[in-house]
């Protein structure tokens, strides 16, 4: 029973230890030995599972495509044009919203904690609190640009920018 909790606090602080090396582990700190299969199927037990890191983004001809389209119209811009540029990504748990080159927001003021980010969340917090007022204070060429992250494609969110009349930039997917 002790090796079961020692394996799951173990594999919980380090999220990217093997079923090996929590093996190894176990075996070097307890000095009973368990193969690296037990070790997976016991932690698969409490819903622990081995996840492989995707090593690049999946890009087909039609991402490529998008993608090179879009720089292509955009690698001539100014520092000007792009001034008036704000980017938000805070799906990666990051939260950072950029105006202009300068990071107006962090994880400390923009990441809603413990909560999955939704259509709805990313309107009220982000778009309501934030992106709203920075338009109103913003230069008529106004643009803003997220990361394409399920939430920020919701209708709602659409509506919204529509409604606050914000342009949208566009950005590939990936």
């Amino acid at each position: 029973m002790r090796t079961g909790i020692y394996l799951v606090v173990t594999a919980k602080r380090n999220r990217r230890s093997t079923a090996s090396d929590l093996s190894r582990q176990l075996s070097s700190a307890t000095g009973t030995t368990v193969s690296r299969q037990t070790v997976y199927r016991r932690l698969g037990h409490i819903g622990l599972f081995a996840r492989r890191p995707v090593r690049c983004v999946p890009l087909t001809a039609t991402h490529c495509r998008l993608r090179l389209t879009w720089s292509r119209e955009h690698v001539l811009w100014t520092p000007q044009q792009w001034s008036c540029v704000m980017f938000s990504d805070e799906s990666s748990g990051a939260g950072w919203l950029i105006w202009g080159g300068i990071i107006l927001g962090s994880r400390t003021d923009l990441h809603v904690q413990s909560v999955m980010m939704t259509g709805h969340i990313y309107r009220d917090v982000i778009l309501e609190q934030h992106v709203r007022l920075f338009r109103g204070a913003m230069c008529a060429e106004f643009l803003f640009m997220d990361d394409n992250a399920r939430p920020h494609r919701a209708n709602i969110v659409d509506e919204c920018l529509q409604s606050e009349d914000i342009t949208r930039m566009d950005w590939p997917a990936y």
